[in-house]
């Protein structure tokens, strides 16, 4: 497992500090600043020197209202390299027998799951917040899925939200399951932002040994991504693909390349360093299920790119191909129900 920071958090909600309820509005501020900054700069990108190929799996939020059989079925005929299950409402998305008849089904492994820490999944599974992680766990380790992605706290969760970062460590030492944070961001009220998360919305200041970037949330936050994967490192376990404007309240959750966001920096950069994670679409589609598949065969096409998938192989260093991803959590290897190579995208959606 990733060795957590010996350091005492900063943050005073952890160190027994009263954390305000809010703050002024900042976020879009610092997002266009530095936007600003980068397009000054050239918005430069990296030379291409990926040591690894890594994976490009599908979100199944990202074909909702449609059902996760459907996500499975795009992804294969897409040409992804796995998934990430919503843990959700539909019975399909919480049952692991349906869930390992998909991978099968479909040559696609399940890469990681996302518990239901979301608001609007509150009802799901009782109000006990840590029974949603610990029922997903109880998923992941039936599939034998090694991540599980959850959302920080909400402040309002009392006792759940003072004790997350110690319980999150916890249950990934007895269960050996990692358990991914992901950066969300403030709620705004006019010229105020709501500080709704414990012990913070963004994780990579907290002692988390796993964390999911979710670009999008950046994007809202004002946060800068790039500065954040890089204090990661090896923390950094999965990557949300999304791009944002920086210029709104919402999450917007836009196509990479429709935003301005450095999704192509940040894919460049996790290659060239030998990134072990994942990286994972997670857009939002039109209903229209034509438009649908183009934007997802496009956002395929956009992060192979990037993270050098269009290269020879004889360039990729030593990478496994198509990169199964080692296990973040030490030592377990992942089994996939029924597993074969996952199909390859045709060349004329890699250029």
């Amino acid at each position: 497992m990733s060795p957590r920071r010996d350091s005492e958090s900063e943050n005073p909600s952890t160190n027994g500090g009263r954390k305000p309820f809010t703050r002024p509005n900042s976020a879009q501020r610092g997002a266009r600043e530095a936007l600003s900054r980068r397009l000054s700069a050239g918005d430069p990108r990296s030379e291409q020197s990926p040591r690894r190929r890594i994976p490009v799996g599908l979100s199944t939020s990202s074909v909702f209202p449609s059902g996760v059989e459907e996500a499975f079925r795009l992804a294969a005929e897409i040409g992804y390299d796995g998934m990430e299950v919503m843990v959700s409402y539909p019975r399909d998305s919480q049952d692991p027998d349906l869930l390992a008849e998909y991978s099968r089904r479909y040559g696609l492994p399940i890469l990681s799951l996302h518990a239901p820490t979301l608001f609007f999944l509150q009802g799901l599974w009782g109000r006990d917040a840590w029974v949603k992680i610990e029922r997903t766990i109880e998923i992941a380790k039936a599939l034998d899925v090694p991540t599980i992605v959850a959302h920080p706290p909400f402040r309002w969760q009392g006792k759940y939200a003072r004790g997350f970062v110690e319980g999150v460590a916890r249950l990934e030492d007895e269960h050996g399951i990692a358990i991914a944070v992901e950066n969300m961001y403030p709620w705004r009220l006019g010229v105020r932002e709501v500080l709704n998360y414990l012990p913070d919305h963004d994780p990579t200041d907290e002692d988390y040994a796993h964390v999911t970037v979710d670009l999008s949330h950046a994007a809202t936050a004002g946060d800068d991504a790039l500065e954040m994967i890089e204090r990661l490192g090896d923390r950094l376990t999965h990557l949300h693909l999304a791009d944002g404007s920086g210029n709104t309240t919402k999450d917007e959750h836009l196509p990479p390349g429709e935003g301005n966001q450095p999704c192509a920096e940040v894919l460049r950069r996790l290659a060239n360093r030998g990134w072990e994670g994942s990286v994972l679409l997670e857009v939002t589609t039109s209903r229209d299920p034509v438009a649908r598949e183009r934007t997802l065969r496009q956002s395929l096409a956009f992060a192979r790119h990037h993270l050098g998938h269009h290269l020879e192989d004889g360039d990729v260093g030593s990478a496994t191909p198509w990169g199964t991803p080692q296990a973040p959590v030490g030592g377990w290897q992942r089994h996939v129900p029924g597993s074969a190579r996952p199909p390859c995208i045709d060349d004329k959606h890699t250029n």
